[in-house]
């Protein structure tokens, strides 16, 4: 623990405002090698009041929040003992002596990781008496719900407690911001300096301890199921994902710090543009570069050489290089929910290759500084929110009021804060309204009931017709979803619903993918209403309504159309119970109408809709699946209920016996060329018999080594990523995603073509120095290829990306659908 000198020392920055240093023209370049992260939060069991987009304790409590966490047995392998850091196993014993020690500190258990640990939630605050707790709810919840009335509440704006979060350890092998917090937390709980009273008297500051400590104990930046945290948001795929979502909704913080690592110097945000289009910028600029001068300030003033130049993208970077597009990060997502956010990247690496090769004094000095940063940033962070706490809190109603009322978003002037000029101006304009329909409109009915559920359990609101209405010239029967954009939260409910922005000639590079969207890649069909007049009767959405359904008559079975990942999951599910399916050239699939009870049981488990089966087809057995594929790809084949046996070179060279399976998926980690003899013996035995699906440049690559299909695989920019039209058969989407995509030419016999490039719609793809792998190269080529080799083996070849990072739902099934095809 710090000492109460020292303690003294840095708080005195609580009530001494900074001066703010003009900033450096833009120019410099980065740091060596930045990395972007994420952040992860979790709530205890919430009682919903879905229809206010509240999530909030069933029994409000008081604070302290006392819990007896448990002790988890020592773990002599974390990978934090080395550096001289707080192993896992040591964080429960050392938050259950300061909740003996002190009434500021609560302590809450809000969700596990992956492997089953504990993630903690810590609050720093002066003590509450539940009727306090209860009031400070009343407020938050008016913020967000009546901002009209809350900006004229006076009492609000002078008794509410701010709420600040900060978020540690979101990449495994990125420790520091643990063991920085923990200095905070320990001196916030027990000094009894009276600056820290009235701190804690006026804000609530939570502490998110390890987001990630699967990946904290094994040294890995991916949790225990291989996923980036810190890339999850938006799609929240992820227990300690969606334990962060839920967080953020619960204390609404007006300012969020991501500790992450490593950058040259420190790094600390705002970003570089493009900035989200979506946000309210002028809201969150003026804030968010001067508490990134004040925690610029804290850094510097450590003494330490390794950090005496922090570098803030916003001023230090060039357009692109560190981005606050995409709402997949932490600090990004976290401003959607009405936060002035930052990254923040300390200095000195200890992870990956330095963690092997420098001595243990060196990581130990090293992650002593990184230490002394976080620990800087934090106090720095805390001193600019209790100068602004009232204009923070401000911000933040102002932000939700402008959405409730459907305000435009305001121009923000040259200058607004220093350098800010025409390459900081992203904007967007509002629809009225998003539309779910159901019935024969809907495209999928278990695609939309997951895009609902989704929303709401993001705190967009969502209302469900009570009765048949007509909005943007289209009728929509009772039932259909209506997502009105005058909502506080309409930021975060447009970034997951419009198409996006093709970002290609606005800066040169992007950080990460640009291009996402919920409507176009998530399978519903989804209606965008421009304008007009919004007078839907209904009710609010707390969960979607049932959509599975038999048919009255069954004809020659029970059909299932594969259309989503869910269609897929009910005909592995069927498979997996022993009815007897027959699958249709088109890929329909159908079962015997003996199997009713059966195929009612799926409907009802999966939300699918059968109709009326006809006779024909071939027999669809289980099929079990070999798989060389990314974490993200992996747990979407699982989720989708395949058998599958993950492979590599490795495995195959270990003596995996691929006769045990049906088809080889291969996408990641499997080179043709690096195979033992046996193990490539064994792989043309299967070539002349199984069925093939590839993916991408290790993909391409195989079918080039082991001649399966007769075709040349274009490789397009390797950055290159976003939401791309197609065109291909009926029933199929419009859109797909890639992310260094590829593209199929000289076609041989036999080679037919599935899907075709369009245009780019969202994201960034550009050519290379030469000219290369652009998108006007790619427009009309051959993206998805199938057919059979001379060898005999079935085979699909992707030049997309259908199972990126859990996130385009609405294309899994064209996989499973290439498995089925393979297979047979």
């Amino acid at each position: 623990m710090r000492s109460l000198l020292l303690t003294v020392v840095l708080l005195a920055t609580l009530t001494t405002p900074a001066t703010a240093q003009p900033p450096a023209g833009r120019g410099a370049e980065p740091g060596n090698g930045p990395e972007r992260h994420l952040v992860a939060a979790v709530d205890p069991p919430p009682a919903v009041t879905a229809a206010r987009g509240e999530n909030r304790p069933e029994a409000v409590q008081g604070y302290p929040r006392r819990t007896l966490l448990r002790e988890f047995p020592e773990h002599p392998t974390d990978r934090s003992i080395k550096l001289g850091l707080a192993p896992y196993h040591s964080l429960a014993p050392r938050l259950n002596d300061l909740q003996r020690r002190s009434d500021r500190i609560s302590v809450e258990v809000i969700g596990q990781s992956t492997a089953g640990r504990d993630l903690y939630l810590v609050t720093l605050t002066a003590p509450e008496t539940p009727a306090e707790a209860r009031r400070q709810d009343a407020w938050r919840g008016k913020i967000e719900n009546n901002p009209e009335a809350a900006r004229r509440d006076v009492l609000l704006r002078h008794a509410y407690k701010a709420p600040i979060w900060i978020n540690a350890n979101i990449h495994g092998d990125e420790w520091e911001g643990t063991d920085g917090a923990l200095r905070v937390i320990e001196d916030l709980s027990l000094t009894r300096d009276r600056r820290v009273v009235e701190l804690l008297g006026r804000h609530r500051v939570h502490v998110n301890l390890t987001a990630n400590p699967d990946g904290r104990v094994a040294g890995t930046r991916a949790n225990a199921s291989g996923f980036d945290l810190n890339r999850d948001f938006a799609t929240s795929s992820q227990p300690e994902s969606r334990a962060m979502r839920d967080l953020v909704q619960r204390i609404q913080p007006v300012l969020v710090l991501d500790q992450h690592g490593y950058v040259a110097n420190t790094l600390i945000e705002p970003t570089t543009p493009p900035h989200g289009q979506n946000y309210d910028f002028d809201l969150y600029v003026k804030h968010g570069y001067a508490g990134g001068l004040r925690m610029e300030q804290a850094v510097q003033a450590l003494g330490h050489p390794e950090a005496a130049r922090p570098e803030i993208p916003f001023r230090d970077y060039e357009p692109g290089v560190w981005d606050g597009w995409a709402p997949i990060y932490t600090a990004q997502y976290a401003m959607y929910h009405g936060a002035v956010s930052y990254t923040i990247e300390i200095p000195m690496r200890v992870n990956r290759g330095d963690y092997e090769a420098q001595p243990v004094p060196e990581l130990r000095r090293r992650s002593a500084i990184n230490t002394d940063v976080v620990e800087a940033t934090i106090r720095g962070a805390l001193s600019y929110v209790c100068d602004h706490r009232t204009s923070m809190v401000d911000n933040q109603v102002e932000i939700f009021r402008r959405g409730a009322a459907g305000e435009p978003q305001r121009r923000l002037p040259d200058g607004i804060v220093p350098g800010f000029g025409p390459e900081d101006r992203y904007t967007t304009e509002f629809p009225r309204a998003y539309v779910v329909p159901v019935g024969d409109r809907q495209r999928s009915g278990p695609a939309a009931a997951r895009l609902v559920d989704h929303l709401v359990a993001h705190d967009v609101r969502v209302t469900r017709a009570d009765r048949p209405f007509t909005l943007g010239g289209r009728h929509y029967p009772i039932g259909s979803y209506v997502v009105d954009m005058h909502q506080p939260k309409r930021a975060l409910a447009n970034v997951m619903l419009e198409a996006g922005r093709d970002l290609s000639d606005a800066v040169p590079v992007m950080y990460d993918i640009s291009g996402w969207s919920h409507r176009l890649l998530w399978g519903a069909s989804v209606d965008v209403v421009r304008s007009g007049r919004l007078d839907v009767r209904g009710r609010a959405v707390v969960a979607a309504a049932p959509t599975g359904s038999l048919p009255a008559t069954t004809g020659a079975g029970f059909a299932l159309t594969l259309t989503d990942g869910e269609d897929v999951a009910a005909v592995n599910d069927l498979l997996g119970h022993g009815i007897e399916l027959r699958r249709h050239e088109d890929g329909t699939v159908v079962a015997p109408a003996t199997a009713r009870a059966e195929v009612a049981a799926a409907a009802d488990r999966h939300g699918v809709r059968f109709t009326p089966g006809r006779p024909g087809g071939t027999p669809l057995r289980p099929v079990a699946v070999a798989a060389a594929v990314a974490a993200d790809e992996l747990k979407a084949l699982r989720d989708m209920g395949f058998d599958v046996r993950p492979v590599s070179t490795a495995v195959l060279n270990g003596g995996f016996d691929l006769a045990r399976v049906d088809v080889l998926v291969v996408s990641s980690g499997l080179r043709y060329d690096q195979l033992g003899e046996g193990a490539r013996a064994g792989v043309d035995a299967f070539l002349a018999r199984g069925g093939v699906v590839t993916r991408g440049a290790t993909g391409a690559r195989f079918n080039a080594d082991t001649g399966v299909l007769p075709v040349r695989a274009v490789a397009g920019k390797e950055d290159a990523n976003g939401v791309v039209g197609v065109t291909g058969p009926t029933g199929r989407p419009d859109h797909t995603f890639v992310y260094a995509p590829h593209w199929f030419t000289d076609l041989g016999d036999g080679v037919e073509v599935v899907q075709r490039y369009r245009q780019l719609v969202a994201g960034h793809w550009t050519t290379r120095p030469d000219g290369s792998g652009g998108q006007e190269e790619a427009a009309g080529q051959a993206a998805v290829v199938a057919g059979t080799s001379a060898r005999g083996a079935r085979a699909v070849l992707f030049g997309t990306e259908p199972l990126f990072r859990d996130h385009p739902k609405g294309l899994y099934w064209q996989v499973a659908d290439a498995i089925y095809r393979t297979a047979q």
